[in-house]
């Protein structure tokens, strides 16, 4: 009766967490524990973990990388300028300065030349006063460059550039998220057999020093207090190598753990896992319909090969180009400037007829007569966007088919949980019912130990299955390219 006594004032006593084995390997006194939900857990990852940090870069090198393509089109200023003298002789003074601003179709460019000297080149020589010069380069209609040239092919890849960094992005928190929360419920897992172990320790304990007592008084063969140690430290064993589990996976969930000024955090042995919550089931086949639509629309993998795609394009379209010829019309008005006293140029002294009647004009033509290079080029580009294509077709298949398992999975540990747990209510009232048996004469410590140990390893076995379903649950939404639940809803 005193055994029965124990055993059920000892099952009224709550589970705690936190509480270490001693020297001897008993049992201190427990402590209140705090919770750290997995939903607080991931907002502190999100915001000081340094992965997460890192992916936010991924958009600021996007920007930059169409900062350096509209580097193409900023103004430049240009000046040369040469001096020689050889005995006595002034054999040149030779000034080129000019500023190009390149626009959306060819540029225009204007400048100041002066040449003087013994020996300049003619082409070279200019009055005293200098030239200027105002003019333009266009291509032709039929000719490159005109729909598209180089800068504005780079441009509009950098810009597609940025939505395929917005994907790696996403994709690297999605990872992350899905990392962490594996990591989150192998602890959940690691404190639940912990706390459940050293209850069924302590237990055992009492029972132990219970039966040794009526062995001393007589009442109980002395065979009994060796079956009571033997469980004792059969659950002591497997107490030990428990806690040893729990301590590792705290330090791997300390990997997450970080706080401001990028100092590493360690979990503290006083803070406990949320229970698993039956709201955390994926039961609607809607959820399914859902997930997979937006897995198609948003998954980053699939939009970091669809913008890929939109990448090859311009590039073919770029390529194609060069199948024209390159047909380049300079026409550059000139004018020598007149000076005031301060050595500044008066510009309404510049004779308009002047204009009209000097200049400089020409054309740049040219063609590669067998294409080699331009069509190898174009080539491969057609073979890249072919191969893109087939990469994208069979990714969609894996994603969608990936949701599909991991859903079926989800559904069969739900059922599994369900029968679990009806499972353990039996062992319950088995070992219940063994108890009451002892009680009346007809069972033995045995027997009881026996059934309780069944009902401990049951009750461990439901913790595993619920911690494999929240890992479903988390690994159902990184496969359909999310990292939270609320991304469903909007």
């Amino acid at each position: 009766m005193l055994i029965f006594c124990l055993y059920v004032l000892f099952q009224g006593l709550p589970f705690t967490a936190s509480a270490q084995l001693a020297s001897d390997k008993k049992p201190t006194a427990t402590v209140e524990s705090k919770t750290m939900s997995s939903q607080d857990f991931l907002q502190r990852i999100l915001k000081y973990h340094p992965v997460a940090r890192q992916a936010a870069l991924l958009s600021e090198q996007a920007h930059n990388e169409i900062r350096y393509a509209r580097g193409s089109f900023d103004p430049k200023l240009e000046a040369n300028y040469e001096n020689k003298e050889l005995k006595g002789s002034t054999y040149y003074h030779r000034w080129d300065s000019q500023l190009k601003i390149p626009f959306w179709i060819g540029e225009i460019k204007g400048g100041f030349q002066r040449g003087v000297g013994n020996y300049i080149n003619n082409e070279n020589y200019t009055s005293t006063s200098g030239l200027i010069f105002a003019g333009v380069s266009i291509p032709l209609p039929i000719s490159q460059d005109f729909l598209i040239d180089q800068r504005r092919s780079t441009l509009r890849q950098a810009q597609v550039f940025r939505n395929i960094a917005e994907a790696d992005r996403v994709k690297e928190i999605n990872k992350l998220v899905f990392n962490a929360t594996k990591e989150y419920w192998e602890w959940y897992l690691a404190h639940n057999e912990y706390t459940m172990l050293r209850e069924n320790y302590e237990l055992a304990n009492i029972r132990y020093k219970a039966v040794k007592g009526r062995v001393v008084e007589g009442d109980l063969a002395g065979i009994d207090s060796v079956e009571a140690q033997t469980i004792l430290q059969d659950r002591l064993i497997r107490l030990t190598q428990v806690e040893v589990d729990l301590l590792n996976a705290r330090i791997r969930l300390s990997n997450y753990l970080w706080g401001e000024n990028d100092t590493p955090l360690e979990m503290p042995a006083d803070i406990a896992p949320e229970q698993f919550d039956v709201t955390h089931r994926v039961e609607m086949e809607a959820t399914l319909i859902r997930l997979r639509d937006m897995a198609q629309a948003n998954h980053p993998e699939l939009q970091k090969l669809t913008f890929k795609n939109e990448q090859l394009t311009i590039e073919r379209r770029f390529l194609r180009d060069r199948f024209k010829p390159n047909l380049r019309v300079n026409y550059n008005l000139l004018s020598s400037p007149t000076y005031n006293t301060d050595g500044r140029i008066l510009p309404s002294t510049v004779d308009m007829a002047y204009l009209q009647n000097n200049y400089k004009w020409g054309f740049e033509f040219s063609y590669p007569l067998f294409l080699r290079k331009e069509r190898g080029k174009l080539a491969l580009n057609e073979v890249k966007i072919e191969q893109n294509n087939l990469e994208r077709q069979q990714t969609s298949r894996e994603i969608l088919n990936n949701i599909q398992t991991t859903y079926n999975d989800l559904r069969n540990l739900d059922s599994l949980i369900r029968l679990q747990q009806i499972n353990i209510a039996n062992y319950r009232r088995l070992r219940d019912a063994e108890v009451q048996k002892f009680e009346n004469g007809e069972s033995s410590l045995f027997l009881i130990n026996s059934r309780e140990t069944k009902y401990i390893d049951e009750q461990i076995k439901l913790f595993s299955l619920k911690t494999k379903y929240a890992k479903e649950r988390a690994e159902l939404l990184w496969s359909a390219g999310l990292s939270d639940w609320n991304q469903l809803a909007e």
